[in-house]
């Protein structure tokens, strides 16, 4: 036998051998179980909870105060005395100013002003004696007006005198640059041994960080909205109340942190709807101690509560499937088949959803299931095996039976309020 023919005998044989495993595979019960699998269920009955109507909007948080430091008095920087990014209170020593010029501009003031009282009391005895002399006749009025001009004269110079010297004062204390309010700093924006200028070289901005404000949009429909529960006597406006809002950033959402863990109090609305929005800007303000969590122009959602709060029926977050452009969930009807409801959401509150009430497809008694939901179809019969339920496609000519879910029982109906008890051990 050649070479050519062996090869082509053990190729034949091994096609033998794989066809041969393939039909041993064919005959594995697992293989036929895959054909029918049991899906186990959880199920749970909705419930009742207090929710209130509320609009999000997008919002950012804003300093109260921002101040860009400017020398106050020309000359060349000569210490700084902070880290760029520092937190620093109001008064705090940030920049020092060569002040040696200014030093002695306040002494000469200071010398002048000393040298003008000196005259003013020297004029001012002419004037006492002149007074005297011309009371006795000794003294013409000519010579006794113009002692008596001299003596005003020299009283003037002593408050131009003191003029100069508080001017000279405030310039020397001007080359010490503070805080105007308390806050962090951005980087310095002139090194020492620069040239600053007067009103003209900018140092450094600071913004304040506690309290902090939030603005947001809100719009026309939710704002005439407003106006009307107003009307209606079902909300207080602000000027009657606080208006609380509550706050969320934009990593705060999931179990670990809540969706708006912090409260804010509204504090301004403009005066006008922005014509080219149609919004009108509302602005909150909120503690912010050590620790901060806030920081100016920090992205934020803002949940504004519209109405006063109500019961609504709720299901699990857990149990609301996806297709498509509907919402539904997974429902164990009366004959212990399950089928799919659609629902329209709405609230959400502790990993519940509210569905809607005006138009409800959903009751207080049906039995909603909750895990599985990627492999569950609509017409499955849900069976109990080992005190657990399994969910299975019954064959073509299987009848529903209504006695499948022995022991189970019909699930307690809540009432509003009320918590129904939770589904049976095992499930």
């Amino acid at each position: 036998m050649s070479r050519r023919q062996l090869s082509l005998a053990i190729l034949w044989s091994l096609g033998l051998a794989a066809a041969g495993c393939g039909e041993l595979g064919s005959s594995n019960p697992a293989s036929k179980a895959a054909v029918n699998p049991s899906v186990a269920v959880v199920f749970s009955l909705p419930v009742y909870k207090e929710v209130a109507d509320f609009e999000e909007f997008p919002g950012r948080t804003e300093a109260v105060s921002s101040i860009d430091v400017r020398a106050r008095v020309s000359g060349y920087l000569e210490k700084v005395h902070f880290k760029d990014g520092d937190e620093v209170a109001e008064g705090d020593l940030l920049f020092e100013i060569d002040d040696r010029s200014y030093k002695s501009e306040a002494n000469r003031a200071e010398s002048t002003l000393a040298q003008s009282v000196a005259h003013a009391k020297r004029l001012e005895a002419d004037f006492k004696r002149a007074g005297a002399l011309y009371a006795r006749g000794a003294l013409s009025r000519e010579e006794y007006d113009k002692i008596a001009g001299d003596h005003i004269e020299g009283d003037a110079s002593v408050g131009v005198a003191q003029a100069t010297f508080e001017l000279a004062k405030l310039n020397l204390g001007f080359t010490k640059v503070i805080s105007p309010i308390g806050g962090r700093l951005s980087r310095r924006l002139v090194d020492p041994g620069n040239l600053v200028r007067a009103d003209e070289t900018s140092l450094i901005s600071i913004v304040s960080l506690d309290p902090i404000h939030i603005s947001f949009d809100v719009d026309e429909r939710t704002l005439l909205r407003l106006r009307r529960l107003v009307r209606e006597g079902k909300i207080k406006s602000r000027t009657e109340a606080d208006l609380q809002v509550m706050i969320g950033l934009s990593d705060e959402g999931s179990v670990d942190a809540p969706e708006f863990p912090h409260t804010a109090t509204v504090n301004f609305s403009d005066n006008k709807i922005d014509p080219g929005t149609g919004t009108l800007r509302l602005r909150a303000v909120i503690e912010n101690p050590k620790p901060r969590v806030f920081s100016p122009g920090m992205f934020t959602r803002v949940k504004l509560p519209v109405g006063t709060p109500r019961q609504a029926l709720m299901v699990p977050e857990a149990a609301v499937g996806t297709s498509q452009d509907k919402k539904f969930v997974y429902v164990i009807n009366s004959a212990n088949t399950i089928v799919e409801k659609k629902i329209m959401l709405g609230l959400k509150k502790d990993q519940y959803i509210a569905v809607d009430d005006v138009n409800p497809t959903i009751t207080p008694q049906d039995r909603i299931v909750v895990s599985g939901l990627q492999r569950i179809r609509s017409g499955m019969l849900v069976e109990e095996k080992n005190g657990k339920l399994w969910a299975s496609t019954p064959p073509k000519s299987a009848k529903s039976n209504s006695e499948t879910l022995k022991g189970i029982g019909s699930p307690k109906i809540a009432r509003k309020g009320e918590v129904p008890a939770k589904p049976p051990a095992g499930e």
